[in-house]
């Protein structure tokens, strides 16, 4: 049996299936954090709560629409990976200048330092990976095959 390869810009090898499973872990943190919270405790803090909701779901639009080719999910990956890194900035920034808006974190608190700023640099290096050559690439290598990057023919190198 002949093993499939890769093709040039493709998210599943490399710095791009690095930051898959990165959006990956915050997509399961983030939903089920944010979940826990708005029906347990919202009356808490519901700012930090409702923006730990708005958090997961511009990680789940992330991880859905890296993992997708073609030119329509590379645009929604860089509209979502913008939105994240402009919500991780202002989140942060208010966090630090009004605390009492935040009895509990959010995700994008202190710039997510409580996730080791991961949730600062990860829609950093999406971008860079989007906006690179190997990025604009997968865009159109995916022209040709719009389903999910994880799909495809065997016999095309692209399963």
């Amino acid at each position: 049996m002949r093993r499939p390869t890769a093709h040039p810009g493709d998210r599943r090898h490399g710095p791009g299936r690095v930051i898959l499973a990165l959006y990956l872990v915050f997509v399961i943190g983030t939903v089920s954090r944010s979940a826990a919270q708005i029906s347990t405790r919202f009356e808490e803090a519901p700012l930090a709560y409702a923006l730990s909701a708005i958090a997961a779901v511009v990680y789940v639009v992330a991880l859905v629409s890296l993992s997708l080719r073609g030119r329509a999910a590379w645009w929604v990956s860089l509209v979502a990976l913008s939105v994240e890194l402009v919500g991780v900035l202002v989140v942060g920034t208010w966090s630090y200048l009004a605390p009492q808006m935040f009895p509990d974190a959010t995700v994008w608190s202190h710039f997510g330092q409580g996730y080791l700023f991961i949730p600062l640099v990860l829609p950093v290096a999406g971008l860079w990976w989007l906006l690179s050559d190997r990025g604009a690439r997968a865009v159109s290598a995916g022209d040709a095959h719009t389903g999910p990057a994880t799909m495809g023919r065997v016999d095309e190198g692209t399963a």
